[in-house]
């Protein structure tokens, strides 16, 4: 065995809790000395706010993660709609949170308090999921993937259509802004209210140190989203040991053979579509909408893809994964390559303007243009690295960075057996 792997069978003998605080906060805490032993000789303001843009990519990718491995890898349910159930989530929490008159420019809404609007946001996610499943689960699982994708290019094109951008019904006004998008009350600013609030001579403190209140706010912010991470994991956990979670499990082995047992797989399918899509309509709403404002252009599909590219690396089927997937793809993968250009210098030379000339000057035995090419453009060719990673992954390790911890349908432990001889329970 090698010392990869012996480090591996190590982790993966912990408790899930334990994994899970264990990496992220390795996760967090190389980044957080990367960024201020780097940024110190800039700006601690700046190291800060890498730290705290970090934590918050980290909390909501792990929030999407675990929904999205509730439909796809305890249910089976092929969902590439995430983006379009992230909208439904934020922009029915926007409309209904935007102030009923926001002046010159702005989209009224609702008025009512942020608690309320991401409770609403979540119910309308959960609803715009049954009426994706409820049609397509009569079909082949394929279906459902062709009808999450175009159902969330609709809700995408629909929120960006002039003609509601502001509509009146019922001499009631309200819209979600068109192509320009909506205001309202920012989750960050319940959290700025705390801190400046509650937490003041921390603020203080921090800005002793260069640091400014609003990047205070955001580690704080993020912190937040890793918190409801941490009720959400509880929750799904808790539901994946239950009679119901057992019959996902079941389902996702084989459903024939589920239905052969007297249940109704539809229903349990559509239950578990629309807990996950609420789970996603809440982190649109949080994530995307976190500086209060949205668009449409916040909901691309290409999200739904860097959720699925976090669950693969972390692998389906296990919560404990799905975060942990989550942590390194958001962090090291896909935030960390895009920012590295701004921490450090190109070699003191100018980066060639291709690819080609870069690697011509390998032939002279100079590397520097290559690297200098290569840290200039990293942001761009950190999705050749995603790419690399995803094939290295699925390679050679299948099942995610935690192998074999794909959680069975049963309950109980089958390899135990009692013995025939009448001498009892040898595995007690």
């Amino acid at each position: 065995m090698s010392a990869v792997d012996d480090v591996r069978s190590r982790l993966l003998s912990l408790p899930d809790a334990a994994l899970v605080a264990l990496f992220v906060l390795a996760i967090w805490l190389v980044l957080s000395i990367l960024a201020f032993a780097v940024g110190a000789a800039q700006s601690a303001n700046l190291a800060a706010g890498f730290v705290g843009s970090v934590t918050v990519l980290i909390g909501a990718y792990a929030l999407l993660t675990l929904a999205l491995n509730l439909q796809w890898g305890y249910t089976g349910l092929f969902n590439i709609g995430v983006a379009g159930f992230m909208a439904a989530g934020a922009y029915t929490t926007a409309i209904l949170t935007a102030p009923v008159n926001p002046g010159a420019g702005g989209v009224p809404g609702f008025g009512l308090p942020l608690w309320l609007g991401l409770l609403g946001g979540m119910v309308m996610a959960a609803l715009v999921g049954a009426l994706a499943a409820l049609p397509a689960l009569r079909l082949r699982a394929d279906y459902l993937a062709i009808v999450t994708v175009a159902l969330s290019e609709i809700i995408r094109l629909f929120v960006n259509w002039q003609g509601v951008s502001e509509v009146q019904v019922f001499g009631k006004r309200f819209g979600t802004g068109g192509a320009t998008g909506i205001s309202f009350p920012a989750p960050d600013d319940v959290v700025a209210d705390v801190v400046y609030g509650l937490g003041g001579p921390l603020v203080t403190a921090a800005e002793s140190l260069g640091v400014s209140g609003p990047n205070v706010v955001n580690i704080t912010y993020g912190l937040t989203l890793l918190a409801l991470v941490v009720g959400a994991y509880w929750v799904l956990n808790r539901l994946a040991r239950s009679p119901f979670g057992r019959v996902l499990k079941a389902i996702r082995e084989d459903e024939t053979v589920t239905q052969s047992l007297g249940k109704d797989t539809r229903l349990f399918k559509i239950k578990a579509f629309m807990i996950g899509c609420a789970l996603m309509g809440l982190a649109g709403a949080l994530f995307r909408g976190g500086a209060g404002y949205i668009s449409p252009a916040q909901f691309r599909p290409a999200i739904t893809f860097y959720v699925f590219a976090a669950l693969i690396i972390g692998g389906s089927g296990s919560n404990t994964g799905s975060v942990l997937g989550a942590a390194t793809f958001s962090a090291l993968l896909f935030y960390l390559p895009a920012r590295l250009g701004e921490y450090f210098p190109t070699f003191g030379t100018s980066a060639p303007g291709n690819i080609i000339e870069a690697i011509a000057a390998l032939g002279s035995l100079d590397p520097t243009p290559l690297l200098a090419y290569t840290v200039s453009n990293v942001s761009t060719l950190r999705f050749v690295l995603i790419g690399v990673v995803l094939v290295y992954i699925i390679q050679n390790y299948p099942q995610g960075i935690l192998g074999n911890r794909n959680e069975p349908a049963t309950s109980v432990d089958l390899t135990r057996h009692r013995p025939t001889d009448g001498g009892g329970d040898t595995d007690e």
